[in-house]
């Protein structure tokens, strides 16, 4: 597989963690390292992996549950070396966000490093 699709996997994980309030896939798929960042209205909201891991986890019942509808779409995805930088686009908890995920490969594995996100609607 090569790395595109490697990273597109992920990203799928990484909305399938959120669409099943999945708190393992989550860690999975997350650096321990990261923090997601954005504003949610004029709040700034910083977390880590595993505060965000949680917050993801409460989410009950899950999306999945609820049968909410899925959104996902990939607007852009660069690779550079052992990094990469994707757009994506998701509806999380009736919020239409614009997340700015930031890859790192380790042996041979992506990683999601940081995220920041916007609230488009």
């Amino acid at each position: 597989m090569d790395n595109n699709s490697k990273i597109n996997e992920i990203i799928r994980l990484y909305f399938e963690s959120m669409y099943k309030s999945d708190e393992q896939l989550v860690k999975k798929v997350f650096h321990s390292d990261a923090k997601i960042t954005g504003y949610v209205g004029q709040k700034l909201s910083v977390m880590t992996r595993n505060e965000f891991a949680n917050f993801v986890g409460d989410q009950q019942p899950s999306p999945f549950t609820k049968k909410d509808p899925k959104m996902l779409e990939v607007v852009s995805l660069k690779v550079a070396g052992n990094t990469a930088v994707a757009l994506v686009r998701d509806d999380y908890l009736g919020n239409i966000y614009l997340d700015t995920l930031s890859f790192i490969k380790i042996n041979d594995d992506w990683l999601i490093y940081n995220k920041l996100f916007h609230i488009e609607k």
